[in-house]
């Protein structure tokens, strides 16, 4: 004799078998803990730009640029952030993918230096930013091969991963999705933003970018202009942006890069997209470029220049950061 099964018992496995197809966006609440491994632009290579990013109650992060790896999750494992404090355990077992939003080595160098440790895992990027990794990183003449291209031997640790800009792709095993962005970082040369969405919240972190008029580019009011009802709705939980020289800094020589009379200038365009809802997004200033008095500049400059009541943070290398 047959055995039949309810009805609610099939629904259930179908339900459970559909779920288990997904990267998993159920293990969390809305929201991100954010965990920077480096927080600067140079020239202290113990502390380059790197932010790792999961959901809460998920022990699997995507790493934002890589420029400092080691230093940062030994700093971490210090304050009891991971199970263990081992940061090669971590790298490997922590770590779940990388995305790397231009190769400079300010923001590659510690993945490179620390690959010999790590675990097979992917490695995304531009097909612009990949070609620098195939082409002069992962070669035998720079360091080792640790790509699946490229030359001889391959030792397929990293799997190259090419972003189609305005793409949204899942993260498996993360209940994270990405949606790369395409910014100006000197013309010709290509940076990305990521955003990274949780369910219905979302995160925005920015490579290294110069403004608009300067850059003579429309990237930033491109980005803008897709972010903005995000801020609206109370989606945008953060933004991560940089600002890399203070206001004496002339923008012929940023080379890529903001200021705070710059960042405000992109953040009012932003501001008025959003019909003065982004003092609701906090702001975190990233990739502080060293000088004698540069930071102290910087902030002075910022909080002057804030005329619209922006909530303005500076992360903190290896200090967790929850957005709720």
């Amino acid at each position: 004799m047959k055995k039949i099964i309810p009805i609610v018992s099939i629904l259930l496995m179908v339900v459970t078998h559909v779920a288990g197809q997904t990267n998993n966006p159920s293990i969390s609440p809305n929201g991100f803990k954010v965990i920077p491994l480096g927080v600067k632009g140079g020239l202290d290579e113990s502390n380059l730009s790197a932010y790792l990013v999961a959901a809460p109650g998920s022990d699997q992060y995507i790493c934002l640029d890589a420029g400092t790896i080691y230093k940062g999750l030994e700093l971490a494992a210090q304050k009891k952030i991971f199970k263990t404090s081992n940061p090669s355990i971590i790298q490997q077992n922590n770590i779940n993918s990388y995305f790397i939003s231009h190769a400079h080595l300010d923001h590659t160098a510690g993945l490179i230096m620390n690959s010999p440790n790590d675990k097979a895992k992917n490695l995304y990027g531009l097909p612009s930013v990949l070609d620098v990794f195939k082409k002069n990183y992962f070669t035998w003449s720079a360091w080792a091969n640790f790509g699946n291209e490229g030359e001889a031997p391959i030792l397929k640790k990293y799997t190259y991963q090419p972003l189609t800009p305005k793409l949204e792709i899942p993260i498996d095993n993360t209940g994270l999705f990405i949606t790369p962005f395409v910014l100006s970082h000197v013309k010709p040369y290509e940076s990305t933003a990521f955003l990274v969405r949780n369910k219905d919240a979302y995160l925005l972190y920015l490579g290294d970018t110069g403004p608009d008029r300067v850059e003579q580019s429309d990237q930033l009011t491109q980005l803008w202009q897709t972010i903005a009802p995000l801020i609206i709705q109370n989606q945008l939980k953060a933004i991560f942006i940089e600002v890399s020289f203070d206001n004496s800094v002339s923008e012929k020589s940023l080379f890529g890069h903001l200021t705070p009379k710059l960042l405000m200038e992109e953040m009012l365009k932003l501001d008025q997209l959003t019909k003065g809802h982004l003092k609701n997004t906090q702001l975190y200033v990233t990739h502080i470029k060293p000088c004698d008095s540069c930071e102290t500049n910087i902030k002075a400059e910022i909080q002057a220049a804030n005329q619209i009541g922006l909530k303005i943070f500076y992360p903190t290398q290896a200090a967790l950061i929850e957005l709720k």
